[in-house]
């Protein structure tokens, strides 16, 4: 049957209103309906492949969890998709995921989880069809491979509930659709328009997306089943810089920087924050080059206020061979020390415990000290960063942390603990003794401190600084 000319006009003008209110709405297809250009196979060995519209995963025998990964990461964002999961076998939806390319041993709290190379590891949408389990915790979040379930779990859900929900929305051999919201720390789900999990958890602000196909060891009466996935899109939230979500403000987190002023915060050396040296834009505050000279430009600057007991997070990005540190507990009353002797200085950096900040690569400081203790992410000359850490590259923000909270110090970069210690330990106090802070009483013990951001003569930029003050113990 020929069809009226008018047919094909209103079907083609409705496909481009919906191509028009789809960029309009910020919406991206993750999946082009043909093929998997743009995405990566990772951990394992499942089959993914692009059949009449629909992206298909097939469970293989001898693997572990297989991942279809698109390249980019992503950090706050709503995801949709629909899905289709053969009976018993296992799926789920990974995001704000980490990989790298060789084997690590990262410590989550009390759980240490051994990662082999490429493995995908951080939080996963589930999806749960399994009928003869009963269970239907699909839209529930599992950490893969870290900390296990989350919701319902450590962090929420009631699983009695979890479940009966599950079982009255999910369909099994049918098509589902899932959405998945991320905004800061704020994690939510919803299954065929339901909403399920909804907690906050800022482990990893951004990361991989992945789609799963689980591992299905040796069983042969698997091998062949499928996950089907269609209908992919993302659309990101531009989260703004220097701002604090009602989930931040409710746990008592404070700008420590606004993003736009020199409020709170002095040089080290006078009352007034420095007049040169310092830049302020676009809600990055900079410090300029200045031919790698400590404190050769407008010098350190700290905060007025004093603090003990607290968690801090900044993100920092480097410029190729830079130097700069985040200090705790400064003392700006005492003379900065020459770096190879010790002894007092008439120029120099303000006292206190430094999370070193630097260009691994390209700094020499990098090489001195002893056994890397002047690498980024370590307590400087004291104590060396973990050699499993992760670092972004030159131009890309990184995130430390660092948590003190009566003797106990943690220093972490980008969600992973580089540096644990005791203020006043013996083994402290025997590291302190072999450094150029020897000539220091009381190095790093002090009751409290300043802030500080430290100006190394090289271009380095901070922003989203945040803290928020804890009880002693």
């Amino acid at each position: 049957m020929k069809l009226p000319k008018l047919f094909f006009y209103a079907a083609t003008f409705a496909i481009l209103c919906t191509s028009q209110l789809l960029a309009q709405e910020g919406w991206v297809n993750l999946f082009n309906g043909k093929n998997i250009d743009g995405w990566e196979i990772h951990s394992g060995t499942a089959k993914y492949s692009a059949v009449d519209g629909v992206l298909v995963g097939e469970a293989v025998a001898g693997t572990g969890n297989s991942f279809l990964c698109p390249v980019k990461s992503y950090g706050n964002f709503e995801l949709e998709l629909d899905y289709q999961v053969d009976d018993q076998l296992n799926s789920g939806v990974q995001f704000r995921s980490d990989l790298f390319p060789e084997a690590r041993t990262l410590q989550f709290g009390s759980v240490t989880s051994k990662l082999p190379a490429d493995r995908l590891h951080g939080y996963q949408c589930e999806i749960d069809m399994d009928t003869k389990k009963n269970r239907m915790w699909t839209a529930g979040i599992y950490d893969e491979a870290r900390r296990g379930w989350l919701f319902p779990g450590k962090l929420g859900g009631s699983t009695n509930g979890f479940t009966e929900q599950g079982r009255r929305v999910s369909k099994p051999g049918e098509w589902n659709h899932l959405r998945i919201l991320c905004n800061g720390a704020s994690i939510k789900t919803w299954l065929n328009g339901e909403p399920r999990a909804d907690f906050c958890d800022a482990m990893t602000p951004s990361g991989r997306i992945g789609l799963q196909v689980h591992g299905i060891g040796k069983d042969a009466s698997k091998v062949g089943l499928h996950a089907r996935f269609k209908n992919i899109r993302i659309r990101e939230i531009a989260a703004a810089p220097n701002t604090l979500s009602a989930y931040e403000q409710k746990a008592g987190w404070q700008l420590l920087w606004d993003g736009k002023s020199n409020e709170g915060w002095r040089s080290a050396k006078s009352e007034n924050f420095p007049a040169k040296g310092w830049v302020i834009k676009a809600g990055v505050l900079t410090v300029q080059a200045k031919d790698g000279e400590e404190s050769g430009g407008g010098g350190d600057i700290i905060t007025r206020k004093r603090y003990a007991n607290f968690e801090l997070t900044a993100d920092f990005k480097i410029t190729p061979g830079a130097n700069s540190g985040i200090k705790i507990f400064v003392q700006p009353n005492l003379s900065p020390i020459d770096k190879k002797t010790g002894k007092p200085a008439a120029v120099g950096s303000a006292i206190g415990c430094e999370f070193q900040v630097l260009d691994d690569v390209r700094h020499p400081d990098a090489k001195l000290g002893k056994n890397g203790n002047r690498t980024i992410g370590s307590l400087y000359d004291l104590i060396p960063a973990a050699t499993n850490k992760f670092v972004l590259p030159i131009g890309e923000w990184n995130h430390a942390r660092i948590l003190s909270q009566g003797k106990h110090v943690e220093f972490w970069l980008n969600n992973q603990k580089t540096v644990e210690f005791e203020r006043g330990s013996p083994e402290f106090r025997t590291i302190v003794a072999g450094s150029k802070y020897h000539n220091i009483p009381d190095f790093g013990e002090w009751a409290d401190g300043h802030i500080l951001l430290q100006d190394h003569g090289n271009e380095v930029s901070y922003s989203n600084v945040k803290i928020r003050e804890l009880p002693a113990n």
